[in-house]
């Protein structure tokens, strides 16, 4: 099940943080409860990618992003991601967030985040996110002037750019058999 009670509870508190610019790290901090939990008792590789969500909300937030969708009546999905994970993290141990967003393409808004205990580095994730709207996908350079920010994207680390490249070589629909 999503964790709404936890969704609300990351708005609430951070319902007051100061406006970040784009591309500014934010930092969140949760902890891995026992329903996070996999058979082998450390944080589930799907529930990861659900608690990223606890910190791209309150970034879209303080970034104004959220404000730009309720305004203009756009939603926001997920259209990829890569996660990469390096290290355990175990119940009730403290994660530190990181997010922040990379630039943007003629379709997709890229966005990095990485969750941290104790210092290193336990997972990171891409994640390609798109703005839509009832027409369809809304282009980010659209979506930037509502936001008040320049409409032509930040250059991209090569490694995303690698990505993008390799997710166009992915074949769609997948093979059937």
């Amino acid at each position: 099940m999503y964790p709404f009670v936890r969704l609300i509870w990351q708005t609430f508190k951070h319902r007051n943080d100061g406006p970040v610019a784009f591309g500014d790290v934010y930092t969140t901090h949760h902890y891995c409860l026992p329903w996070d939990l996999d058979l082998w008792v450390e944080l589930n590789n799907g529930r990861t990618l659900t608690l990223y969500d606890m910190g791209r909300i309150p970034l879209g937030h303080a970034s104004g992003l959220t404000a730009a969708l309720r305004r203009r009546k756009w939603g926001l999905t997920v259209a990829g991601s890569c996660p990469r994970y390096r290290r355990r993290i175990r119940m009730m141990e403290k994660i530190e967030m990181r997010s922040r967003a990379l630039g943007w393409d003629d379709k997709f808004i890229y966005i990095e985040q990485s969750m941290w205990k104790n210092g290193e580095c336990a997972n990171h994730v891409l994640i390609r996110s798109a703005v839509t709207s009832h027409k369809g996908i809304v282009p980010p350079s659209e979506v930037a002037k509502e936001m008040g920010i320049d409409p032509v994207s930040p250059q991209m680390p090569d490694w995303v750019h690698a990505w993008i490249a390799a997710e166009g070589q992915r074949p769609w629909p997948p093979m059937s058999e």
